[in-house]
Order: structure tokens, then sequence, then C-alpha cells
């Protein structure tokens, strides 16, 4: 018997073990709500890049290294090193939640209040207004709208968080569809195959709706072991099939558990991130490991 050849192999196998073990981990930019700030995070969970923002919402990394993100009051773009180079601000007595980098070097924001979504040029000028349909006076300012996107086809897909559904426009701003959810909608993505990925904000839950809007996968409260499901903010979908799910830990959750986790389609929790030192409620995040232009799509968020 070759011990040395023996022993050799030993050694591939374990180290082959060792590398098939080695943990999830990925950067990210994310936004922080209750925290106030946008920020970039290392794979191993050090803070690279901050900035304070008030109710930061949405966030995206441009293909130019620049970051883009909304906050109560309107959106900026800026770089790395913390020089505005766009910014929209919104009217009086409104609320942004939602923005996203479009493929014409707008950008589309959304505002509750106003009840519209608007895109906005290099120079600020607004170049195109979408009105939304006004909620029930029941329906406060704050809880009108939530994530928006805008889709290859040129549709809108907007949360209507307050009436616990979810719009489909076509480009003019004809509603097409109304689609009912079992929550206060917070985010819903567009997936390849068509379907819709949405989460329900403090209904607990997240929900596939293929496209006639019948639901084929759902993520219930608890479904996850050790991972219940508070208010259900935004969402990554990775090329794996995996997703990012944000676990907005606000409403008397602070600390309590991780952030956010990544999901596969069996619901297996493989990552997760918690810092509550730093970060108090996680509630968009990007990836920044995953390849792709944002302004064309190619991030599902």
């Amino acid at each position: 018997m070759n011990i040395p050849f023996l022993s050799g192999l030993f050694a591939l196998l374990a180290g082959l073990s060792t590398l098939r073990a080695a943990p999830v981990a990925h950067p990210f930019l994310c936004t922080d709500s209750a925290g106030g700030k946008v920020a970039i995070v290392s794979a191993d969970g050090k803070i690279e890049w901050e900035v304070a923002a008030k109710h930061p919402q949405d966030c995206w990394k441009l293909p130019d290294g620049n970051i883009l993100y909304c906050h109560a009051g309107g959106a900026i773009e800026m770089t790395m090193a913390k020089k505005i180079v766009w910014e929209y601000k919104a009217p009086a007595k409104t609320e942004v939640h939602a923005c996203q980098p479009l493929p014409d070097g707008n950008v589309m924001v959304v505002e509750c209040g106003t009840c519209r979504i608007v895109e906005v040029d290099r120079t600020g000028k607004i170049a195109k207004e979408i009105k939304l349909p006004v909620p029930p006076a029941a329906v406060k300012l704050h809880n009108q709208f939530r994530g928006t996107r805008k889709t290859k086809d040129g549709h809108y897909l907007v949360s209507a968080k307050g009436e616990n559904k979810v719009l489909e426009l076509d480009g003019g701003g004809r509603v097409l569809r109304e689609i009912a959810v079992p929550g206060d909608v917070h985010e819903v993505v567009l997936l390849p195959n068509r379907n819709m990925l949405v989460t329900c904000g403090d209904g607990h839950k997240v929900v596939e709706l293929n496209p006639a809007g019948k639901i084929v996968w759902t993520l219930n409260e608890n479904d996850l072991p050790g991972h219940p499901l508070r208010l259900m903010a935004g969402l990554q979908r990775l090329p794996n099939g995996n997703t990012i799910f944000c676990n907005y830990l606000g409403h008397g959750h602070l600390g309590k558990q991780p952030h956010f986790f990544e999901l596969t389609p069996e619901k297996k929790v493989v990552w997760e991130f918690a810092d509550h030192v730093n970060f108090k409620t996680v509630n968009q995040i990007q990836l920044l490991d995953v390849p792709g232009d944002v302004t064309k799509g190619e991030i599902l968020r």
C-alpha cells in the first residue's frame, strides 16, 4: 500500500470538503431606513462606505460606480467620493419610497402625496409624469406606495402598500390590472419567467404569482426556524435561483434577528446578515458580486 499516496489523497479530499463547505457571503449596498444611512458592506461584514440620509428606501450601484438612492424628500446620485452629481427634490408634503435608474439615463421616482411616477432627466427636470390612482382617504400618505419598477416592456409595477395590491400600468399610465396580495405590499419584482415575486410587508409573507395572478410559491411567517418573518421589504433574485429577502426589524423587533437572509427555492437559509451595532432596519439591498447593468434591468430587484 502506498501510504504517501493515500495521505495525499485524504488531504485532497479534505481540502475539497472544506471548499464545498465554505460559507456563503456577499458584498452589498443597502439602505437602513430607521438608521438613516446608505452603506456598502464587504463580504466579511465591514462597512466600506456610508452616507447619512433621511429614511432612505431604494438604492442602486450604477455601472459607472456611482450610488443612486432615494430618501424621504427625493433622490440623489453621488460618486464614491460623496460628490452629488444629480438630485431630484420632491414637492412639499410628499414622501419618496422608490426609485430606479432607466436605460435612457433618466431616473424613475415614485411620490406618495402627489400619487405619481415621474421620470427625471439628467438636468433634474421631469421628462415624463404618470398619474397613479389615488388611494382611499383612509390610506395615510406614508402608506400609499412602496417599491415600484419599470419593466423592459415599458410597463410599471407598483406596490400599492395601503391597499394590499399590485398595480400594473402600461407606458401611458393606463391601469391594466390590479392584483390583491395578502399584506401591505412593499416590493414587486418581475422574474424572467414573467412571474412576479411580491413581499407582503406586515402580512409576514412572500408570494410568487404566475402571469395569471395565481400564487405558485409562498413563504409564510414561520416557515424558517429561527427566522420568523417580520415586515418583508426589499428583495433580490440571484442567478442561481436563490433570493435575498430583507426582514425589516422595525415595529418592535430591533436587534432580535438577522436583517436579511439568502434563501433557496426549497426554503433553506444559506446566508444571513446581522449587525445590530451599525444597522437598525435594512429595507433594500443590492448584492455587489452579481454581474449586470442595473439600468437595463439585469439585476432582479
